[in-house]
Order: C-alpha cells, then structure tokens, then sequence
C-alpha cells in the first residue's frame, strides 16, 4: 500500500471510528510515548537489558504500526504529503550519504 493510501486510510478511520483528530500537540505527545514503546521492546530484546516476563509478548510489528499510524495522522492534520516528503527526503539522502557511509571506517568492520 503507498503511503499516499495509508494517509487516506487514517482519514477515513478518524471520519468512521473517531470524533475528530487529536490535536497536533496531543498526537506529538503520542507519538513520543509510541516511539518509547518501540525503544523499550528494542533495548530489551535486542539491546543488553534483560526482558521483563511482561514484555515478552509485545508484538514489535505492532508498536511500529502504532508510530506509523500517529505519524500519518500528523501528516493529515498538517496537510503534508508523506508520499512526496519521503521521495523527496529518499533523493536527497542518496545524494548526500552514499559516499559518506562507504567512507565510514566504523561500518567497515
């Protein structure tokens, strides 16, 4: 599914399921406690903490797909095309990085 799709399937959910948009500092809030939900199943699984019997069925698929969805909410509420900003961000990233990562000794190893 293109991330255009995405933006309209978020609206559409917000105009069947929801009363409205949160408001944009309401969702900045949410995406910052999603994104601690991610960081926290990536320290424990991944990272050199232990995981907590609690932690151990939390699906990861499923807290990036919570960080995704508060995203293209903040992509609609603010009329921002996240389609054409990631293929924009995409160039310039191949443009500005692929010499630099292949010069980089630390990802030599």
């Amino acid at each position: 599914m293109s991330i255009k799709k995405s933006q309209e399937q978020v609206d559409q959910w917000i105009a069947d399921h929801g009363v409205r948009y949160f408001n944009e500092l309401t969702n900045m809030a949410q995406l910052t406690e999603e994104v601690g939900e991610v960081a926290r199943i990536i320290a424990r699984r991944y990272g050199e903490q232990s995981e907590k019997e609690s932690d151990r069925d939390k699906d990861l698929g499923e807290e990036l797909a919570d960080v995704l969805f508060v995203v293209l909410c903040l992509a609609n509420q603010t009329g921002t095309d996240l389609e054409e900003a990631f293929q924009k961000k995409m160039e310039l990233k191949t443009r500005r990085d692929h010499d630099r990562h292949h010069n980089n000794d630390k990802l030599k190893s």
